[in-house]
């Protein structure tokens, strides 16, 4: 698997003005989509299949509410081990900021931080379900 980026996310203060923002400027497709009691909406910059795999390359993503000021943009890479690659970021000095998780239909994430603080997420991705 290729160690690369395949999902972004950004946080709003007001989600349904960013919405209209993106949709305006990009043309992005954004649909409100909640996942595990989590109130989130699924912005697709490419189309997908009933799948919800890419029709062609690029990168969907995902925006929700912000909890607080500092939560900023993650790009989330795929990975084929999600423990390896934690046990890997350790040595590497990066720093892991949560606990593992996992969304059933996604996949089993991790939120970390690289030696110069920026976030990004790893992801041992599942197949992908469309939003309703």
């Amino acid at each position: 698997m290729d160690k690369t980026i395949i999902h972004f996310e950004i946080p709003a203060n007001d989600v349904e003005k960013l919405k209209g923002f993106y949709e305006k400027l990009f043309g992005w497709k954004i649909i409100h989509a909640p996942m595990g009691g989590f109130d989130y909406w699924v912005i697709q910059t490419v189309s997908t299949d009933e799948k919800g795999m890419l029709l062609k390359p690029g990168v969907n993503g995902g925006m929700y509410k912000k909890a607080d000021k500092t939560q900023v943009p993650v790009n989330y890479v795929s990975v084929d081990n999600i423990d390896a690659t934690l046990a890997s970021l350790a040595k590497s000095g990066g720093k892991i900021v949560g606990a593992k998780q996992s969304l059933p239909g996604v996949g089993t994430f991790a939120i970390c931080l690289d030696p110069e603080g920026n976030p990004f997420g790893i992801i041992k991705p599942e197949p992908m379900l469309p939003p309703k």
